[in-house]
């Protein structure tokens, strides 16, 4: 699957990793997000490396970033999408999903999930939905995995 790099506005929207500043996101992740506070950058490299992402640079500097976990012929799920509080408002979430949603194999995949606190409005204009049956979608959640002292991950 050969990368795709878009130039919008004054950025430049990819899917080739090898442009992306894996540390700089991870960083974000880590020290920003709500859902990934702490996340160890193993951990966080890992997901990168096994997911299909998407980001967006000024000049040298990502400022945003989001991941689809996907086996790339059934099912997806959206995860780590952001924008730096300095480039929202601008277009760039919206340009990334249109870029991300656009792609064939994309519209071909059965389902995509996601969980969002607070973006539901953009999600909605991509076709997202809450979810038809809740009853039936069960889950694991640790969300304080990565504040343990226990943890197994990267020892």
């Amino acid at each position: 699957m050969l990368p795709i790099t878009v130039n919008f506005k004054e950025y430049v929207i990819t899917t080739d990793k090898s442009r992306m500043k894996v540390r700089d996101v991870h960083q974000w992740i880590s020290e920003q997000s709500y859902w990934a506070k702490g996340i160890p950058f193993n951990t966080f490299r890992k997901s990168f490396d096994h997911s299909y992402c998407i980001g967006a640079l000024a000049g040298d500097r990502q400022i945003a970033f989001a991941r689809l976990i996907t086996d790339y012929a059934v099912f997806g799920y959206l995860a780590d999408v952001y924008v730096e509080e300095a480039y929202r408002g601008k277009g760039i979430s919206k340009k990334m999903m249109e870029i991300l949603f656009g792609l064939d194999w994309v519209k071909n995949l059965r389902g995509i999930k996601l969980g969002t606190k607070d973006a539901q409005g953009l999600y909605l204009q991509y076709g997202f939905t809450e979810c038809k049956h809740p009853e039936r979608n069960m889950e694991i959640a640790r969300p304080d995995i990565y504040k343990s002292e226990t943890t197994t991950l990267n020892r």
